[in-house]
């Protein structure tokens, strides 16, 4: 048995003021449920994005972030205008000037790239080309059994994945730069492919390398873990109504 990927989540000062943005970004619908908001797909995406509440800043780079494709020059200039129209605003995190990406922050600070026309490796993907990590080969591989999507990508510890179903690439770049502090600012909500095999799931996703975390969520119906690099994920017991969120707090 394997995972579905639920959901991409954001841990956010103002849930629904970033819903906003991304919505607007995207094009996607919102639903709200018990104080967190999700955007549902309009796409072959595969997965929601969640906005999910805290009181904690963001400090430091992000771990994870998207990445949106464009179909010409004009196109990434139009999502660039959009973005920060929004909200966005331009970020520095070490782009060389001959790099053709733009870089941008949404309004809490999370960064996210918009890719040049002609990327050959996002070149079948759709508007959300990936989701970006940092991390080692190791994690790609966990990542590969976890939800049972093929390795598409598997070279110089770089590593990316994508679901038989097509939709964005999760991808990793290779080992974190920078020592990990903190919770990460993102992480995916996963639950099993059948319902009532939470507890199977999870004592499989430790045989692959994870483990059970306590980040004092309480007595909640999901098992808050890390991945082999420490990246936090959620698994729920099942997969939430097409209509709403799936009721979760912040792990």
């Amino acid at each position: 048995m394997t995972c579905d990927l639920v959901a991409l989540c954001f841990a956010a000062n103002d849930p629904f003021r970033l819903a906003d943005f991304w919505g607007g970004v995207l094009s996607w619908e919102a639903t709200e449920d018990q104080g967190s908001v999700s955007l549902l797909p309009s796409d072959d995406t595969g997965f929601r994005i969640r906005f999910l509440p805290t009181k904690a800043r963001k400090s430091g780079q992000n771990r994870l972030h998207l990445d949106l494709t464009s179909e010409s020059m004009h196109d990434q200039q139009r999502t660039v205008a959009r973005a920060l129209e929004l909200g966005a605003g331009h970020v520095d995190i070490g782009q060389r000037p001959e790099e053709k990406h733009v870089v941008l922050a949404d309004p809490e600070g999370n960064e996210f790239c918009v890719i040049e026309p002609g990327n050959q490796f996002l070149a079948d993907c759709g508007f959300i080309g990936a989701v970006a990590c940092e991390g080692s080969q190791q994690v790609g591989y966990f990542w590969c059994e976890a939800l049972g999507w093929p390795l598409v990508w598997d070279q110089d510890e770089e590593t990316a994945i994508r679901s038989q179903h097509g939709g964005p690439k999760i991808t990793w770049g290779g080992p974190p730069l920078n020592p990990k502090t903190g919770k990460n600012r993102l992480h995916f909500d996963i639950a099993p492919c059948e319902r009532g095999h939470q507890e199977s799931e999870v004592d499989r996703l430790i045989a692959l390398g994870a483990t059970r975390i306590d980040i004092d969520q309480g007595d909640v119906g999901w098992v808050v873990m890390a991945d082999p690099d420490g990246n936090e994920f959620c698994v729920l017991a099942s997969q939430p109504e097409p209509s709403r969120g799936s009721g979760t707090t912040e792990a």
